[in-house]
């Protein structure tokens, strides 16, 4: 689906990504973790092709990355960012019709109104849909956004969704029911790439794990060998336990700070 073979990316003479590989699968949810800092979002950027690497390739269902049109990769690929900045004042229901821009000319058709109330309805903002999206709590935006980049997809076979830090803002309840849909989306058929920081969270809902530290590849498999104490105290630097999730089968990550010692030396 997506392979993504030694992408390094710098800044002038920081090099924020080096010789990452990954490969995201039709039906799949990989999640990217790692501390601040690690190349997480600019990673996901480079997949989208928000960003060029300075060497490495990237290939979308077997053709490169830069071999498509801005269109055609519109039809395939939807991005949800981290902040989503609102200029005009934008009806919740318009702005996930936007999402289906791609699909149609002029004018949209009956099936495009039906699949942004699908995907409005997914994210529980249906009832929402005549406010002005400004006026919104964050949390709500990140919804609607969602719903958005959803509706863009959702008839798409084997559609690339990226999803950039997509709990936050948003409650306990929410969080879930986002990493839910995210799971959904995969077993759909889809591609699902999610940059996260709760590592509990990533064990339960992602299918293979990518651990970045300081922009190079330091584990990827799935959750239970990617996530060991020792790796994720050397990734983080912060002592951990794991124990068996009793509700899901996956690891529970129970931190052990010690900041005392940690700020001694």
């Amino acid at each position: 689906m997506l392979q993504a073979n030694q992408l390094s990316y710098r800044i002038g003479n920081r090099v924020l990504l080096n010789g990452v590989s990954l490969q995201a699968r039709a039906g799949e949810l990989l999640a990217i973790v790692g501390p601040n800092g690690a190349g997480k979002s600019t990673l996901l950027k480079l997949c989208a092709r928000e960003l060029s690497p300075a060497s490495g390739t990237l290939d979308l269902q077997g053709k490169p990355l830069l071999r498509y049109t801005s269109e055609q990769l519109a039809l395939l690929r939807g991005m949800l960012h981290q902040q989503n900045n609102m200029t005009f004042p934008f009806r919740v229901g318009e702005l996930v019709l936007m999402g289906r821009y791609p699909h149609y000319g002029a004018h949209p058709a009956v099936a495009d109104y039906a699949i942004a109330e699908v995907a409005l309805d997914l994210v529980g903002m249906r009832a929402f849909s005549d406010r002005i999206v400004s006026t919104l709590s964050g949390g709500e935006q990140q919804r609607v956004q969602l719903a958005r980049v959803l509706a863009q997809v959702w008839d798409v076979p084997n559609a690339l969704l990226l999803l950039d830090e997509p709990t936050t803002g948003l409650d306990l309840l929410h969080q879930h029911h986002m990493l839910d849909i995210a799971r959904q989306m995969a077993r759909r058929g889809h591609a699902v790439v999610a940059v996260l920081h709760d590592l509990n969270m990533a064990a339960q809902y992602a299918d293979q794990l990518l651990m970045l530290k300081s922009g190079r590849r330091e584990a990827y498999g799935t959750p239970r060998k990617v996530l060991t104490a020792p790796l994720i105290e050397r990734v983080f630097g912060l002592p951990v336990q794991l124990l068996d999730n009793p509700c899901h089968q996956c690891p529970l990550i129970v931190p052990i700070p010690n900041f005392q010692a940690a700020f001694s030396h």
